[in-house]
């Protein structure tokens, strides 16, 4: 049997919803740091990247200050999400959503969406991007109309399932190291 080897640089965590990626909140809010060990906080592991309160699932933290900026970096790191939308998302809100939509907070784009399953007014789709705004995706669909009904098209469920090729098998509120290989594939690209 061979030994897997751990990281020492990177940890994942499977954020449940309810959680926010801070290390305090003033409205005393749980935190990503309520799930993990005491010494992740006190040893300054930082969270690369963020999902907002109600999403869910692949997190990476890091101490070392030059792997979360070079993850961090803008176009540096494919991150996969498979989400649920309210409203009936058309072709055409695909193709709008690949180039670029305006939002209160500047453009916003997906590098691709796949339409995954569709009930009633309710769209599961696959998204990638490689940049990060702020609620990126909610407010992307957020910018484009529903043709039936006229209102913003609303992300219910987000749910990050892949950063570039890690697809980790990690349970909800889980955390455990990257193994080096795994480390390897995400810093290489």
């Amino acid at each position: 049997m061979n030994k897997i080897n751990n990281s020492k640089n990177l940890l994942a965590l499977n954020k449940p919803k309810g959680y926010i990626v801070t290390r305090s909140d003033e409205r005393w809010r749980k935190t990503v740091y309520d799930l993990l060990p005491e010494w992740v906080f006190n040893d300054n592991w930082m969270p690369i990247w963020r999902l907002d309160l109600e999403s869910k699932w692949l997190l990476l933290f890091t101490q070392d200050g030059q792997i979360w900026n070079f993850l961090t970096k803008p176009g540096s790191c494919n991150k996969i999400y498979e989400i649920w939308v309210r409203g009936y998302v058309t072709d055409e809100h695909i193709a709008l959503a690949l180039k670029w939509v305006e939002s209160p907070v500047g453009l916003l784009k997906a590098n691709f969406v796949e339409k995954i399953w569709k009930w009633w007014a309710k769209t599961k789709l696959r998204i990638q991007i490689n940049e990060w705004k702020n609620r990126h995706i909610r407010r992307l669909f957020w910018a484009m109309k529903d043709p039936k009904f006229g209102t913003p098209l609303k992300v219910l469920n987000l749910t990050r399932v892949k950063i570039w090729s890690l697809d980790l098998d990690i349970e909800s509120w889980k955390w455990r190291y990257l193994s080096e290989e795994e480390e390897n594939k995400l810093l290489k690209k």
